[in-house]
């Protein structure tokens, strides 16, 4: 069979007009041929029903794309499973030069659900928590609020009652660490609704405390030589190597979270200075030291191994549409090295903790690995000096009584 050509595939109707522009875009995000093939086809069958019922593209909008998939899953066999997400391309076009009717405006939100809105905008704005955590908050926030009944200006219904039979009930089917979030959304949530008088006294005492991950075991470090096999499993002949051995590099050396390295963008990198900018937890813009090994295999990965795209994003996806890496695709790029070097997997958050103890074991003190690792809190720093005898020699008293 010939493969297909995006060349070939012919457009009639309402949006023959939109071809060339839409052909460019898909080149422009990285679909290969075949891909961009697939998806001028489908907008050449969109515009053939378009004809059929007499819509013109201006009248285009999600009810009746709605309905051409449903009419067109029924009629071709190749394309019996398509869905919303993959005609997403060919709409984003369509939206992009305002072909594509937007959806009525929502109506405004209003009792419950306004307070919501406000505690999202309260996280964005004032607390510049980022956008999974958020969303982690919000959907606490929603349960909590529903589960207690609670309108403005109703507040004899939420007190501390309601919210201790929350936290219960959110323990009998969840973890430790699960709940331990779920406690913190729900101070968080108490707080702004003291602030911001929906509450005439503050509740956040009332949350009982769930326990915490802080006092369980030991720090969960990789071994230096699982980590150099990871490393080692990294294919730097290909584009895909290049950027996973960057990424494992900043992981184990610099420590940062998953989100922080999904959102650097080149911009962030300081050649001349050697500093990498980070944007922390509270929106925190920090400079860190930016190591010589680091520095090469980013330096590596933008010459030979990042693609195009226009995206200002450092780390961007091997797969069209080019686009920048998210927090659990830099989880994946962490598993699928494990599985290449034959290791048991890990989170990429484990390594965080490998470049904590790596400094630690280097003789770094305490306060210059918190700097690195942008920890607020010193204690969080002194978890890393758990299973070290030497230093916890240094700030442990004497047992009263004892010989030392």
């Amino acid at each position: 069979m010939n493969r297909p050509s995006p060349w070939r595939v012919r457009v009639s109707g309402p949006l023959q007009a939109y071809v060339v522009g839409f052909r460019a875009d898909l080149f422009e995000m990285g679909y290969s041929e075949r891909s961009c093939a697939e998806h001028l086809l489908r907008m050449a069958h969109l515009s053939r029903w378009l004809a059929e019922i007499d819509l013109a593209p201006g009248e285009l909008g999600m009810p009746q794309v709605e309905q051409f998939l449903a009419f067109h899953r029924d009629c071709s066999w190749a394309d019996r499973n398509l869905t919303l997400k993959g005609m997403g391309p060919l709409l984003d076009h369509l939206r992009g030069i305002d072909v594509l009717r937007t959806a009525e405006p929502a109506a405004p939100p209003c009792g419950r659900h306004l307070v919501i809105e406000q505690f999202v905008a309260y996280l964005t704005t004032e607390r510049g928590l980022a956008g999974s955590t958020i969303g982690n908050y919000r959907e606490v926030a929603d349960r909590f609020l529903t589960e207690c009944g609670w309108e403005p200006g109703d507040l004899a219904s939420i007190s501390g009652v309601s919210v201790n039979a929350f936290v219960l009930s959110e323990a009998a089917r969840r973890s430790n660490g699960s709940l331990n979030t779920v406690t913190t959304a729900l101070r968080a949530l108490l707080r702004f609704l003291y602030l911001h008088a929906h509450t005439p006294t503050p509740l956040v005492d009332a949350v009982p405390v769930a326990p915490s991950w802080r006092d369980q075991g030991v720090v969960r470090a990789v071994p230096i030589d699982h980590v150099t096999s990871t490393l080692e499993a990294c294919d730097r002949g290909t584009c895909v190597g290049l950027r996973d051995y960057a990424v494992l590099k900043i992981l184990t050396r610099l420590g940062l979270r998953r989100g922080e390295l999904a959102g650097l963008t080149v911009d962030d990198v300081n050649w001349r200075a050697g500093e990498l900018m980070v944007m922390g937890k509270g929106n925190r813009r920090e400079a860190l030291p930016l190591p010589v090994d680091v520095g090469e295999a980013i330096a590596d990965y933008c010459r030979n191994g990042r693609r195009g795209g226009g995206s200002r994003c450092l780390f961007l996806s091997s797969l069209a549409p080019w686009g920048p890496l998210s927090p659990s695709a830099v989880g994946q790029v962490v598993a699928r090295a494990c599985v290449r070097a034959g290791l048991p997997v890990v989170g990429a958050h484990r390594l965080r903790h490998t470049a904590a103890t790596e400094m630690r074991a280097a003789g770094a003190p305490l306060f210059e690995i918190g700097q690195v690792l942008r920890h607020r809190n010193s204690a969080t720093t002194a978890l890393y000096a758990r299973d070290d005898m030497a230093a916890l020699r240094v700030v442990a008293r004497p047992w009263p009584g004892s010989r030392r």
